[in-house]
Order: structure tokens, then C-alpha cells, then sequence
């Protein structure tokens, strides 16, 4: 089993190489974004020739959100463009792709878990941008997962409980936001679903949601973090109208993962044990 993945250096490429080794049935073959551009058509095409994959693993995505705000083409070119030569690629090699996408697709104005076949509305340019590659991938490719996740975080890469040790260190109060909900997820835990997927040889293709059990606040999920790594600090919750940021996010963007562990046998972790386990 032949599996290409594509940005490598990403967090969520990152953890599926820290796992790989576990799983000696697969060829892994990972690609940086500078080693494989997915904006670029010829460059994905000659690796394709080159290794023949039967999976894709597209990890590659521009995921500064407030940035996507003022740099917009960077992220249609990279979250929609890039997604589309993918599926096309895909589709002309026979190739079955694993996308990964958001729950900031949602809006966030609901108050019970999102389920697949809820109504998407992105309310940022990060969002429309992950949600019109979906379109852009359903459009040219039948054989494709796209998984949603949400909260992403690990040893790797830049992500918020990175962040907030690091502020830890260089502060001795923080303020976090306290009403907005979700549920963090641990990018080793994504990484395993997603091979999981590989090795299921299940054709029921489409969206798939996954996440970690449980939902929390930002504010929550920071409380845990110190919590659990013994640090000591200040921690005061806020709203988030006292923390103004360039893109608007969900206010709730929990997400139903029934489907996901129906079909594939998935088991999940509640988000507090993964942070233990990872930390």
C-alpha cells in the first residue's frame, strides 16, 4: 500500500510520520510543501508518475486564520486551487484522497453537535476558502474522504497549547477567551483515524467528521494544559468581544463524530485523556 502525504512539515504531517513506523503494510512517502507544491500542477503530477500512490494524504493547507483575512489569495490559491489540482491529479491516477478540512466551515450559531449533513456557512476567509476546496474536490473526484477536525494540537508545529506554555514562561497572568466552544484535538489521535481510513478498504466515500470526545472553551483547554504540565499562572476567562481578532470564529463548532466511528470501528479519546497521554 503506496500512501503520498502531502505537507509534511505541518503538524498533522508531522504526527503521521511519528506513527508510521507502527505500520510496516504501508509505504509512507512524505512531501514538505516546498518539496511538493500543491499549487503547482506539473510538480504533483511528476511525483504521482514517480511513486503511484493509492492514497493521498492531503495535509497541505493555509491555516493562519486571522492572516487569511488580508491575505486572501494566498489562501484560495493554496485551500482551493491546490485542493482542486489534487483531486484532479487524483482522479487521473486512480488515486484514492484523504482531505482534510474544518469545523470552521460551520458558523457556529448552533448548540448541538454538527453532523455532516448540516448546512455549512463560513463566516471567515479561512472557513470559505476550506469549504469551497470540499466543493472544488466533490466536484472532480467520486473516490474521496474529507475529514473535518477541530482544535488541532500536538508537539509539533505552531498550535495553541504550544502557545500558551510559551506564554506561561514569559508572563505571569493570561487572559483567554471562555465563550467560545469546541473540542480539541490531539493531531497523533487524527493521524491514526486517518490511517485507520487507509486500511479500512471501505468505498463509502464522502465527510467524515472527527475530533476528540468532549467539548471545552478556549479558556478550558488552557486551564487543562497547566493543569496537567503543573505550571502556575494567572488565568482569568474573557469574552470575546474583550479579545477582537481579524477573522470571526465559531461560537460553537462541536462535531458529531457518529458516522466516522460507525463505519470505520473508530474508538475515541475524551480530549482531557489525550492531553495526558501527549502532553
Amino acid at each position: 500500500m503506496v500512501v503520498l502525504v502531502t505537507g509534511a512539515n505541518g503538524q498533522l504531517g508531522q504526527s503521521l510520520q511519528f506513527i508510521s513506523e507502527h505500520y510496516s503494510d504501508i509505504q509512507f512517502h512524505f512531501y514538505t510543501s516546498t518539496e511538493l507544491d500543491i499549487t503547482d500542477n506539473k510538480c504533483i503530477r511528476e511525483i504521482f508518475t514517480l511513486i503511484k500512490p493509492h492514497f493521498c494524504i492531503n495535509a497541505a493547507a493555509y491555516t493562519a486564520v486571522d492572516k487569511a483575512e488580508a491575505e486572501s489569495e494566498k489562501a484560495v490559491l493554496v485551500n482551493v486551487t491546490g485542493a482542486k489540482n489534487i483531486a484532479l491529479i487524483c482522479n487521473e491516477f486512480s488515486t484514492v484522497l484523504i482531505h482534510v478540512s474544518t469545523d470552521f466551515v460551520f458558523d457556529g450559531i448552533k448548540e448541538t453537535p454538527y453532523t455532516e449533513e448540516d448546512t455549512t456557512n463560513p463566516q471567515g476567509v479561512y472557513g470559505k476558502t476550506k469549504r469551497e476546496g470540499e466543493i472544488e474536490i466533490i466536484k472532480h473526484l467520486k473516490h474521496c474522504f474529507i475529514v473535518r477536525t477541530s482544535w488541532l494540537y500536538s508537539s509539533f508545529g505552531n498550535n495553541f497549547m504550544k502557545t500558551m506554555l510559551k506564554l506561561a514562561n514569559e508572563r505571569n497572568s493570561l487572559n483567554v477567551v471562555n465563550d467560545q466552544i469546541g473540542t480539541p484535538t490531539h493531531a497523533v489521535d487524527l493521524a491514526q483515524a486517518l490511517v485507520k481510513i487507509v486500511l479500512s478498504g471501505s468505498q463509502n466515500f464522502g465527510i467524515y467528521h472527527y475530533s476528540n470526545e468532549g467539548k471545552t472553551s478556549w479558556y478550558g483547554f488552557a486551564k487543562e494544559i497547566f493543569n496537567i504540565n503543573k505550571t502556575i499562572i494567572d488565568l482569568n476567562p474573557i469574552p470575546t468581544s474583550e479579545f477582537p481578532t481579524p477573522a470571526k470564529r465559531p461560537k460553537y463548532s462541536v462535531l458529531d463524530k457518529s458516522k466516522i466511528k460507525t463505519e470505520f470501528g473508530i474508538s475515541i479519546n475524551d480530549w482531557k485523556e489525550s492531553l495526558r497521554l501527549y502532553k
